[in-house]
Parts: C-alpha cells; structure tokens; sequence
C-alpha cells in the first residue's frame, strides 16, 4: 500500500488547498489505490510506500520537527511528493537540500502526472523487494570453488546493505543427506541418453537432500560448491539448482556468493532468479556475448532436454531454450560497492557439443560488451527476461 502524509503551512487555506491537492493526487492516482493519511505522521514508514507530499510554501519547519521521530524509527530514505502550487516545489528542494546536510536520503517527485506516477510506481516495486531480501538467510554448502578467486562475498557489507545473512553449512552435511535421500526414475516421456536417465535417480537424491539442509537452515536461498559432487557421489547438482530456481528459492553454482546475490535481487523485483552463466564468446564490435551455463531455471525457459555436465560428461545437466527478445544482464559485486547492468535483446540459442548445456547469444550496446574485456565483476552474470535497468538501478 502507498500512504500519503500531507505538510502544510498554516498561512495557507485548507479549503483551497484541499481543492487542489483532490484534483493533483487524482491525475496521479485515477484509481485512487492510496491511502490518505494527511497530518497524522504516527505510523509513518511502516507501509510499502510512504510519500511526504508538501502542499505548500513554509512548510519545512513542519518537516524538521517532524524529522526526530521518523529518524528513531530507522527510516533513512525520503520521498517528498509535490504539485508545484503555493510554491510547494520551493519548499520540497528546501527540505530535500536540508536531508543532505544530515546525511540522508530523498527524492522530489515533480513533474507531468504521467512521470510522477511511474516514478511512484518504480519506488513502491523496489520498496517491496527491499522488504523481501531484508532478513533473509543465505547459505553457503561447501565454500566457494577454489577458482573463483575474485567472486567472495563480504557478510557485513551484506547484512549492512540489503539485511541479508550468510551462513556456511559444511558439503558433509550435504554428502550424508544424500546417502538418506531417495530418487525416482527419470521421466519415460523425455527423451535422453541412457547414460543420463541412469543419472536421473542419482540427481534427484541430490534435490531431495539439499531440501532436507534448505528446511533445516531455515535459507532463503543458497549456493553449492557443486564440482564436489563429480568425484564424492559422481553426480552433479544442475537439476537441483534448476529445480529449486524454478520453485522461487534462488540457487547458483560453484559456491558463487555475488552470483547468487544478484539472483536474490533479480527474484525480489521480478519474480524469477535469472539464468546465472559464463561469458564464451564476445564480439565488442557488434555487442554480441555467447553465455552459457548447465543449469537454467525451468521457469524460464520454452523447452529443455536432459543433457549431461559438459565439463565432467556425467550427471544431468540442463540444455534449455530461452524466448527471445529483451533481457537484462546483471551482476553485483562481493563487497556491494559496484554492480553491472545493461538491456540488450536475446537473439538465438544454439547447441555446441563443446560447451556448457545451455547457450543462448545476447546482443548489448557495443560499449557494454566491451566492460566484460577491461572491468569485469567476475566470470559468472545474470541474465533476466525483460528490460528492468531501472529497477535494479534504483535498488542497489
């Protein structure tokens, strides 16, 4: 829900004012999906959205009596919603030049009802993915893989910027509930080689046994140091990850922190984790990149076929067929201090023996392909159906 919380400046008369502000909030808001709270600032912050909306001139000596208690209830961001009338725009950059000085943060929404509204309406998405992530708990089976030298993740930039905790869980734990799991046979309608349906059960176990720790932990979403798998239960962990992906618990590879926080973002603003792959082929002339990976959610994709881990040649791995069309590629760093993010179009997917399972090829703006060359944010990115810069952008 989005409140609105009303200031205003006594020298100015609240019938006329009232008059206006009908008319402006009703060209933001035509359905009317707000809540009007007006001067009653007693449950400020507790809801998806809530817009400081200054009516008028001379009201900043409101706001800054005002500002003591929502700072006792931890609220750091600000949005200062104005309709420019009674010199109500004056007075916003005055209270927003004012949050400056103290440190803190804000926006003035101001403009053509059209901008106004998807502005709102961009803050209130990110707003509830804020909430989403905010006390979830994370857990890293197995440490991260032993050449993922430059992708570790710093807890206390995690817990102190997004409110996300890390916990280790040793891969022993992880290998005797696998020894405990049942699997089931591979579907009879999908068709595979046999080396790979007598896989099947094996990888199953692996799903079942991570669902045993992902309970038991109380997580939120995990990463698994899979390659371990190849040489203890000679197996792999690509269906599993595909699998609990699809079923909204984000999930990556190779004990990849950052990776796996970037898909916990990417899951709380639009509702799937993304495709988590390596960068195989890159063309900086023409901005197209070749990713690919052997696990890919379920949910995002047309199709797929049972394949085995390219690497490796055993186990179940994932060769998936994403829709074409718009896409987002993005990827946070360890320490929370730098991300990457561009829009681009998906163009094809393709099949080469020699590489991982699924392979789909993204055309970005030439300069943006070229940051994989000169400043990577490690190997691994996300790649997301849609355009949604703006969001993660705002988020982060």
């Amino acid at each position: 829900m989005i409140a609105i919380y009303t200031i205003t400046s006594g020298l100015h008369d609240e019938a006329a004012v009232s008059k206006l502000s009908d008319a402006f909030l009703k060209g933001i808001f035509p359905e009317g999906n707000y809540e009007f709270k007006g001067s009653d600032f007693s449950d400020f912050g507790s809801h998806t959205l809530d817009l400081i909306y200054v009516r008028t001139g001379g009201a900043e000596g409101i706001f800054r009596s005002l500002l003591p208690e929502m700072l006792a209830r931890g609220i750091d961001r600000y949005y200062l919603l104005t309709s420019g009338k009674s010199n109500s725009l004056a007075a916003s950059l005055e209270i927003l030049s004012f949050l400056r000085q103290q440190g803190l943060r804000g926006e003035v929404l101001h403009g053509a009802d059209a901008y106004v509204a998807g502005r709102i309406q961009t803050l209130a998405a990110v707003q509830e993915a804020r909430a989403r992530l905010k006390d979830m708990r994370i857990g890293v089976i197995g440490q991260p893989s032993d050449w993922l030298i430059a992708s570790h993740m710093d807890p206390i930039a995690l817990l102190d910027t997004l409110g996300i905790r890390m916990e280790e869980v040793p891969m022993e734990e992880l290998l005797t509930e696998i020894d405990k799991a049942k699997g089931e046979p591979a579907p009879e309608e999908q068709e595979m080689e046999q080396k790979v349906r007598d896989a099947y059960p094996g990888a199953v176990q692996i799903y079942n046994a991570l669902k045993v720790l992902v309970e038991r932990h109380s997580l939120d979403a995990f990463t698994l140091r899979c390659f371990d798998l190849l040489s203890t239960v000679g197996n792999t962990g690509c269906l599993a990850l595909s699998c609990f992906n699809s079923e909204g618990v984000p999930a990556s590879c190779e004990g990849d922190v950052p990776a796996l926080v970037s898909m916990m973002t990417a899951h709380a603003l639009t509702g799937v984790s993304g495709f988590q792959a390596n960068p195989s082929r890159i063309d900086v002339q023409t901005g197209e990149i070749l990713f690919a990976h052997c696990t890919i959610p379920f949910n995002m994709v047309e199709d797929w076929q049972f394949d085995t881990h390219f690497e490796s040649g055993i186990g179940v791995g994932i060769h998936g067929v994403f829709p074409e069309g718009p896409v987002t590629v993005f990827k946070v760093s360890g320490d929370l201090k730098r991300h990457f993010v561009a829009e681009g179009e998906l163009i094809g997917n393709q099949y080469e023996q020699n590489l991982c399972r699924t392979q789909v090829i993204v055309r970005l703006n030439p300069s943006d392909a070229r940051y994989f060359l000169t400043d990577p944010i490690g190997n691994h990115h996300i790649i997301i159906p849609g355009h949604c810069k703006g969001l993660l952008e705002e988020l982060l």
